[in-house]
């Protein structure tokens, strides 16, 4: 148990503690941070100021090591809104050792991934709650992340920047989600960021294929296959009414202890509808781009339900290799998740309008009972 189990939500520091001075500056530049959060962004900035003048080290072993050592396979993008059921799928398919990922620790640290990793990653689990405070899912310094907080701290073109600068999420959305009004110079510190992060992700899981989870990529399928084109690609879709009750409550509670600024709740909720169809839209336009039998469309109401037998689907239908190898691993991990006690939502009438308005489509498309 870390010593935030219970303090969580006044952290003194937010994630961008481990992010490299350049990107430190570049993303906080300008930015407005609210009084009340002045002590926070002087100490991180103070913290990150420091680890910088180390984190050298890290590149010079990257570039001899592994900056030109060719990929063996191109990566598995797991893809879908937040709270879809993304990072059950993620850890079921990481029980397979070919698979490599980024890890809880190097979201945080990923400059400090090969030298000093021993130290940090103590101080992390010194500091870290045992649990996710939002969901009760298992939170442990060496069990697979999505990646997009790892880049948030090694470019500053990031989605994920919205977490600290909350009124600025719907405009981060059009450049560093999709990338529609990003530069290219923007774009390609993004794709270098990616391809840094994915390989030292194998390097220090000992993996072969990158196995990606991480929402955001849900509108960058075009973007993906500029720089992997045989990609494979699973989407989860999962009850639109428990997604934008989960995400709200995912969101309200998360960015407390990260923001340097605050919104109201009814802008997050709207920015939350706005978002989700942002994603679908793209999603929706650039699947079509994915080359036959890479991708592989799932429920996770389904997935719940039978996640050995939609494994095995999901690996059948991909061509992926490995299932029976690794189907032990998985059964196991699969089976102590069993009796594991999830959110219990209440749909109320205002949330149900609001959903059937601006997500009836998905509804529709999927099959989901309207409320």
């Amino acid at each position: 148990m870390g010593l935030l189990e219970i303090n969580f939500y006044k952290l003194p520091v937010n994630t961008l503690v481990g992010a490299d001075w350049k990107t430190f500056k570049q993303m906080t530049k300008g930015q407005e941070i609210a009084s009340n959060k002045r002590l926070k962004y002087c100490l991180t900035k103070g913290i990150c100021r420091l680890l910088s003048l180390v984190a050298p080290v890290q590149n010079r072993r990257f570039r001899k090591q592994l900056a030109n050592k060719p990929l063996e396979h191109d990566p598995v993008f797991i893809l879908g809104h937040w709270r879809s059921g993304t990072t059950f799928v993620h850890n079921v398919l990481s029980c397979d050792q070919h698979f490599g990922y980024c890890t809880t620790y190097q979201t945080v640290f990923p400059h400090f991934m090969m030298f000093g990793q021993g130290f940090f990653k103590t101080f992390v689990r010194w500091i870290m709650p045992s649990k996710r405070p939002t969901d009760n899912m298992e939170l442990i310094p060496d069990q697979p992340q999505e990646e997009e907080f790892a880049i948030q701290n090694m470019c500053p073109y990031n989605y994920y920047d919205f977490w600290i600068f909350p009124k600025r999420m719907k405009e981060f959305a059009h450049k560093y989600l999709t990338f529609d009004e990003a530069t290219e110079e923007e774009k390609q510190a993004f794709h270098a960021a990616f391809d840094k992060l994915m390989r030292i992700s194998l390097w220090n899981t000992n993996g072969t294929q990158f196995l990606s989870k991480n929402p955001p990529h849900t509108a960058r399928v075009k973007e993906i296959l500029k720089s992997y084109p045989n990609a494979k690609f699973i989407y989860l879709v999962r009850n639109p009414y428990t997604v934008f009750n989960s995400t709200h409550s995912f969101f309200t509670n998360t960015i407390k202890p990260l923001e340097l600024h605050s919104i109201s709740e009814e802008e997050m909720d709207q920015n939350i509808l706005d978002v989700y169809n942002i994603m679908d839209e793209h999603y929706m336009a650039d699947k079509a781009l994915i080359p036959e039998g890479n991708l592989i469309e799932v429920k996770f109401e389904d997935f719940e339900a039978d996640a050995m037998g939609m494994t095995e689907k999901i690996y059948r239908e991909l061509s992926l290799p490995g299932f029976e190898e690794a189907r032990a691993a998985m059964d196991k991990y699969v089976g102590g998740k069993r009796g594991y006690k999830k959110n219990k939502y209440d749909y109320p009438r205002e949330l149900i309008d609001k959903v059937n308005e601006h997500w009836g489509h998905v509804i529709e498309r999927y099959g989901y009972e309207r409320l």
